[in-house]
């Protein structure tokens, strides 16, 4: 016999996670504008009224999804630049790697493409991911390529071109997988994608 307890019956701290949890895959699944509170209360095993003890409005739901799903990689991607004693170029292929293999497995990457699509019709939301997600991503590789430039292993290149030249390509080719996956004869598997342009970037990179 199945001895579970029914969600509601959870303890409470577990709620808010379970209730993110939820409202990740509606997002995911259906879109920022389309997700309804009553959905996600219902995907979660709790009322509307639950919701609403620990979110004000579905704009602060979507925050904390980003916040508690999307940025702990992030954190730990800084974390792993700040500490990384080897070269640039090690160092650049381990995010890129990693970020291929959150972008195949994880279902937070879905998150990227919500915002591409309906940025334009929430401008608040497009900041605030910009802001939190974004500009700490573009910092991050940043900091890598002109770690690289410093030491000798790059040659002098502009920063910014070249980081959005290194993310920009793996972004393109997720959301590409996520909208035409269906009818595109030729399936590319993003690890694969991810070391061949690498490879194209230390040609154009290496000093």
């Amino acid at each position: 016999m199945d001895t579970t307890p029914p969600r509601w019956k959870r303890r409470k701290e577990a709620r808010p996670a379970e209730i993110i949890e939820s409202a990740l895959t509606l997002f995911v699944d259906k879109g920022y504008a389309a997700t309804r509170l009553d959905d996600v209360a219902k995907l979660a095993g709790v009322t509307k009224g639950t919701v609403y003890l620990y979110f004000d409005n579905k704009e602060e739901l979507f925050k904390a999804v980003v916040r508690e799903t999307v940025l702990p990689n992030l954190e730990f991607a800084e974390t792993v630049v700040a500490e990384h004693q080897g070269s640039s170029e090690a160092l650049l292929w381990h995010l890129l790697e990693r970020w291929a293999e959150r972008m195949t497995e994880s279902p937070t990457t879905g998150i990227a493409k919500l915002m591409i699509a309906e940025a334009g019709n929430f401008p608040e939301l497009a900041r605030f991911y910009m802001d939190e997600v974004v500009l700490r991503s573009r910092k991050l590789f940043s900091a890598v390529i002109e770690r690289g430039i410093q030491s000798g292993e790059f040659r002098p290149v502009d920063v910014a071109l070249a980081t959005r030249a290194t993310t920009a390509p793996l972004m393109m080719t997720k959301v590409w997988s996520q909208s035409f996956a269906l009818c595109d004869p030729e399936i590319i598997d993003l690890r694969t994608f991810a070391r061949f342009h690498f490879e194209l970037m230390m040609a154009g990179l290496r000093a």
